[in-house]
């Protein structure tokens, strides 16, 4: 079911810095026309830090009315007690699954990683996604936290970003006897990681090019590394400028450029550098995206 291309959505503010309902829907509908199957809302790209927990709630409603395809609701936090209570409101919202970060800053032993996750899969119904980026947390989930939560029956697979392939064979191999699936967690690695067994992508690029990235998921799974091949490399310069700064800070320019939102961001992160705003724009021009 969680096989495929899932934008990481963008959440676009106003000017009063709420949430912009009319920029998100016409994202929304961007990424579907693109073929994606299904999206991830309220994740590090849509900036849930700096969002309440009532707004966190409100965006996973807004995301399963107006989404036609899967839609993955971010519930995690480094509060348990929240992260459960986020977890239950997006079962109740209709979600499909939901994807839940490790917690950050607390850096749990593993009795605390494993009670904390097996709390969340216990609190609904609704398949569990582990998230994995220690570049964010200041934490890489343990190989063996991982495999034991993999036996958890509703936790049905990971988001890997810790940009470690060695790590990522590993975690497929032990869990080659469960119902667990590897997705990227990082563009630049669809193809090596599909290559060994990930099933899909959770990505930023896929808000601007999501046809691109289906495309190139689509030839792993056809097993057309010839064409897989040319898009990575077609979608490297532009995987690269939307990591030139903090994500979603150059992705969420790049959408700007397309006029599909106003660009805005939340505080404590800032608008991209003329200097990389002149990259992005010369890549997005390259690519077609920008006449």
């Amino acid at each position: 079911m969680f096989e495929g291309v899932f934008p990481a959505l963008v959440t676009p503010f106003n000017a009063d810095n709420r949430i912009d309902v009319t920029s998100f829907r016409n994202i929304v509908e961007h990424v579907e026309k693109g073929g994606v199957a299904g999206m991830v809302a309220c994740g590090t790209t849509g900036e849930s830090a700096t969002m309440s927990t009532q707004e966190h709630m409100d965006l996973i409603d807004l995301t399963v009315d107006c989404a036609k395809t899967i839609v993955i609701a971010g519930t995690g936090s480094n509060n348990t007690t929240e992260a459960v209570e986020l977890t239950r409101h997006a079962y109740d919202a209709g979600a499909n699954a939901v994807m839940v970060i490790s917690p950050y800053y607390n850096k749990p032993n593993n009795a605390g990683l494993i009670a904390h996750f097996s709390s969340i899969a216990r609190s609904a119904d609704i398949p569990v996604i582990l998230y994995n980026v220690p570049s964010r947390t200041g934490q890489d989930m343990p190989l063996d936290v991982i495999t034991e939560l993999s036996k958890i029956e509703n936790i049905v697979g990971i988001k890997e970003a810790s940009g470690n392939p060695v790590k990522v064979s590993r975690i497929i191999e032990n869990t080659l006897d469960e119902d667990f699936m590897v997705l990227s967690g990082e563009d630049a690695l669809t193809l090596p990681l599909m290559c060994m067994g990930a099933v899909g992508v959770i990505s930023v690029a896929a808000n601007i090019v999501p046809e691109k990235v289906v495309d190139l998921v689509n030839a792993v799974k056809n097993n057309d590394l010839k064409t897989a091949q040319m898009l990575h490399y077609e979608l490297a310069p532009l995987i690269r400028s939307l990591f030139l700064e903090t994500n979603p800070i150059p992705v969420k320019r790049a959408l700007d450029m397309l006029g599909l939102t106003n660009g805005r961001l939340r505080l404590p992160l800032a608008p991209l550098s003329r200097e990389h705003e002149i990259v992005l724009e010369e890549v997005l021009r390259d690519m077609g995206c920008l006449s």
